[in-house]
């Protein structure tokens, strides 16, 4: 997503992009627009040009960083970069200088898509947790109620799990939740 409010600058970011092979670009002028279309989809990159129409943009570019919704590179006048910079790299924002240089540009691009790919990875390794956290506490479950019903030690709970999903070639969840139906019910 590109979001600035002169055509001009829409122009030459859109060359920029399609030189780093990105095909699906949509652009936009104002910060509430970029806002209403985030709500109703993500995006790996989006680059916002300040000033904006209706906002400096730097709200913006924050507001999309820490929501963990794409990665930012946010353009800014040569006069306020350092400060701009200064408060924005903190929440993760990638801050370009203008005028913007080709190569810098295509650094930032690159350091941005390095930075998406290393983010996906530790979403993917943080589902990858909380479904082994989930299936541990299924698992648990099962085990307290084969303890309690049908007075198993927790080891030989813990081993009728296992014994049922080697011989069903089944994952132990999938045995623990078999329990939990049959006992919950």
């Amino acid at each position: 997503m590109i979001v600035s409010s002169t055509e001009k600058s829409i122009a030459f970011l859109t060359e920029m992009l399609n030189a780093a092979s990105v095909n699906q670009i949509t652009a936009l002028q104002s910060a509430g627009e970029a806002r209403r279309l985030l709500l109703e989809r993500d995006f790996d990159l989006v680059i916002i040009n300040a000033p904006l129409r209706d906002e400096s943009g730097e709200s913006l570019s924050r507001y999309i960083a820490s929501k963990g919704i794409a990665q930012v590179i946010f353009i800014v006048k040569s006069e306020y970069f350092d400060a701009v910079s200064a408060v924005c790299e903190g929440d993760g924002v990638l801050t370009v200088s203008k005028p913007v240089n080709r190569a810098v540009f295509w650094s930032a691009l690159k350091l941005a898509g390095a930075a998406q790919n290393r983010l996906q990875r530790m979403k993917d390794e943080n589902n990858r947790l909380k479904q082994k956290i989930e299936d541990i506490r299924i698992i648990d479950r099962a085990k307290c109620i084969l303890i309690s019903h049908l007075n198993m030690s927790e080891q030989e709970a813990h081993r009728y799990i296992e014994k049922q999903a080697m011989d069903m070639r089944a994952a132990k969840r999938v045995i623990a939740e078999g329990i939990l139906k049959t006992y919950e019910n």
